[in-house]
């Protein structure tokens, strides 16, 4: 699975966390995206960077894959706001997410299977 942006690949190899326990635990105590580039937790509309040992990139997004927020390179041991109109989460590495992509702008999921 990727997630595209106006035909431009942000993430090629995107892990879902779609069950309590994947959600619960996030990236938390891994030394990096091994194996992936951008994590999609789901249903998601706040986090926390507790136990991580890493900045990492956030993108928050409602059901139509609209960007809500961005966070540029949110360091360990921090939370983030509750964004009501979230429904999903990217996290992805700090400083990965293009910087010409803006909120308000609508990303796709594609199967790459």
């Amino acid at each position: 699975m990727k997630i595209v942006s106006k035909n431009t690949t942000i993430a090629e190899n995107v892990k879902v966390a779609d069950s309590f326990l994947s959600r619960l635990i996030g990236l938390m105590f891994s030394k990096g995206l091994v194996g992936f580039d951008a994590l999609l937790i789901r249903p998601c509309n706040s986090i926390h960077t507790f136990f991580m040992r890493y900045n990492i990139d956030v993108v928050f997004l409602d059901k139509q894959m609209r960007i809500v927020r961005i966070i540029r390179n949110i360091k360990p041991w921090r939370m983030t706001w509750i964004y009501f109109k979230s429904h999903q989460v990217i996290e992805m590495a700090g400083g990965s997410f293009p910087q010409n992509i803006n909120e308000g702008e609508t990303l796709e999921v594609v199967c790459t299977n």
